[in-house]
């Protein structure tokens, strides 16, 4: 009875909407610089050989894929997929990644400013208006993949289709250098079609309990009832209803991007001692993680503020090639800057730890070399 009264869904289809994403951007970006990797398994991790089997994979070119290499895996275990020693590992270059992604983010914006940024290697665009006057999508991602193309010697993917879902479906269902289109009227053929394991949010630990009810593909997804799926996988449930019927409301969400994030405190009896220095600057370190984390971000510079009895004030920045973003490493870090700037017997009336070069929290922490300082 309850279904006689069930709310039809609002499906908005109005919208013109692209997901661009980088195809093996970090690998991509290594191997412009050294053309020689290109036929060789390049793994973007350090050796660990070096680490002592630590640390994990950020991404991997398509030789290395082919034996099953990819991100989030660990090191060690990449390095023995690869036969022979083969594989060819090199550190991330962050700051290097972070230029070539502005270079295409200037050219995201010579066609629009509704721009929502998921990471370094890929972002949503709102194209229901367009500045190049273009009247159809497809020409205006035409036009994005060249100019990345010529730019940047990189190529990219492309979904599009009117709402975010879709288009991030759209640009990994045809890799390199791909563009799918999903109209309105095709949406559900396209996602019938995909395996489960395709969706978004239908991680390792979800497939299993899917593939467990008899949910393998996208038409079994549609079978199956809202309040079973909502039963079973809570609000991923409820999203996966909507989604398999094409259906995502979402705007791209294109506000101004915060430029940093920091945490400071001014003392009214000045601290004068290095132990009390420390103590607080592990209570601000603590915060700002709070802060980054509430964000969604890390980054790769860190800058520490510091104002004396005299009312005079010091900033010192110490920029990193991997992000940084936990209360130790950020303790670790201001009190080493500390050391170089800092004076405790001239009274100390502010302090402060800031963040920048911000960007999401999409792949994993390596550990940070903390005194082995990279730029000034």
């Amino acid at each position: 009875m309850a279904e006689l009264f069930k709310i039809p869904l609002e499906n908005d289809t109005s919208r013109k909407i692209i997901h661009i994403d980088m195809d093996a951007f970090y690998a991509s970006i290594e191997e412009r610089e050294q053309p020689d990797l290109r036929q060789k398994p390049l793994v973007i991790a350090r050796n660990p050989s070096d680490t002592g089997g630590k640390g994990v994979v950020t991404t991997a070119n398509y030789v290395a894929r082919q034996y099953g290499v990819h991100s989030a895996m660990s090191a060690q275990k990449a390095a023995e997929l690869i036969p022979n020693h083969q594989a060819v590992f090199k550190a991330p270059n962050f700051p290097l990644y972070q230029s070539v992604s502005e270079q295409i983010h200037t050219i995201f914006h010579t066609v629009t400013d509704k721009i929502e940024p998921i990471a370094f290697d890929e972002a949503y665009l709102d194209v229901t208006e367009n500045k190049l006057g273009l009247a159809h999508t497809i020409d205006v991602v035409a036009y994005i993949q060249k100019e990345i193309l010529k730019e940047t010697q990189l190529v990219s993917s492309a979904g599009i289709s009117y709402n975010k879902f879709l288009a991030k479906m759209a640009s990994d269902y045809r890799k390199p250098a791909g563009r799918t289109l999903v109209l309105p009227e095709q949406a559900i053929a396209f996602l019938s079609r995909l395996p489960i394991e395709k969706f978004r949010g239908v991680g390792k630990k979800t497939a299993p309990r899917m593939q467990e009810l008899g949910i393998l593909t996208g038409a079994d997804l549609l079978e199956q009832s809202e309040m079973m799926l909502m039963q079973n996988f809570g609000k991923l449930g409820y999203g996966l209803y909507r989604h398999v019927r094409g259906i995502d409301n979402r705007p791209v969400a294109y506000q101004r991007e915060r430029k940093s994030i920091g945490n400071e405190n001014t003392y009214g009896q000045p601290l004068i001692s290095e132990e009390q220095v420390q103590v607080e600057l592990k209570k601000l370190a603590i915060e700002l993680e709070r802060r980054l984390r509430k964000n969604q971000k890390h980054g790769l510079t860190v800058v520490l503020k510091v104002r004396n009895r005299q009312f005079e004030t010091i900033t010192k920045r110490k920029t990193f090639n991997e992000y940084v973003g936990k209360a130790a490493e950020l303790e670790a870090i201001a009190w080493k800057i500390w050391q170089t700037i800092g004076h405790a017997e001239d009274g100390v009336r502010l302090l402060g730890i800031t963040v920048t070069n911000l960007a999401p929290q999409t792949f994993e922490n390596i550990t940070l070399p903390l005194y082995d300082w990279e730029r000034e």
